[in-house]
């Protein structure tokens, strides 16, 4: 790989910046076990990627509840996230270096997520890495979230950068069609807590973590 081939490398972020999958599947665990639905570690695999209502959606129609409605559960699951990101949150190995060492290089540096734009914040402040990223865009403000290439080509866009000079770095399956999808090369650094999945071989390189990709592109 020579990073002198791209122009902007775009971010994923929960799972690929911050270890927020393990917050996200207690948010979600809390959440869905108050409203009647409860789920399995195994349950979450099926819902990795998708928007977190998409995701609320998902169950609504698998098993159903009452008393809630799918709008009333999200903001439970978006509140309960922000308070665990605040005091759980850290970078990934390697995520503060390789900001640095691509800022000092001169690339732009996008993030584009399904998360919402809360959690957007609740991160980066989390972090302090608010003045790493030239753009930030959530597929909250899309018609469609991943593997739709529509976030991927958002921030692409407004980075006035072709997407095909962009490089994607992510770590599930849904991620990386969506940035394929917006005829992007992928990194992939699979996120430790899921199964693994073969399909991540879709994905142009692998890493187990952030400092190993960091190593390759020096």
């Amino acid at each position: 790989m020579n990073i002198k081939d791209y122009q902007a490398v775009i971010f994923d972020m929960d799972g690929v910046l911050i270890d927020s999958e393990p917050l996200w599947k207690i948010a979600m665990q809390e959440t869905f076990d108050e409203v009647g639905c409860p789920l399995t570690k195994k349950d979450f695999q099926k819902t990795v990627g998708l928007r977190i209502d998409e995701v609320i959606e998902f169950w609504y129609d698998q098993v159903g509840w009452e008393k809630y409605s799918t709008k009333e559960v999200e903001n439970k699951i978006v509140q309960r996230m922000v308070q665990l990101i605040a005091k759980n949150g850290d970078p990934l190995p390697g995520v503060l270096d390789t900001l640095a060492f691509l800022r000092n290089k001169g690339l732009k540096i996008g993030l584009a997520t399904s998360s919402y734009v809360v959690l957007i914040e609740a991160v980066l402040n989390a972090l302090s890495i608010h003045d790493q990223f030239d753009e930030t865009h959530s597929a909250e403000n899309e018609a469609f979230g991943k593997p739709h290439p529509s976030v991927y080509l958002t921030v692409a866009n407004r980075l006035n950068i072709d997407p095909l000079k962009c490089l994607v770095i992510e770590d599930s399956l849904n991620g990386i069609i969506s940035g394929k999808a917006a005829r992007m090369k992928v990194v992939c650094i699979p996120e430790k807590t899921h199964h693994p999945e073969p399909k991540l071989s879709l994905a142009d390189w692998q890493f187990e973590d952030m400092s190993l990709f960091l190593k390759s592109i020096k």
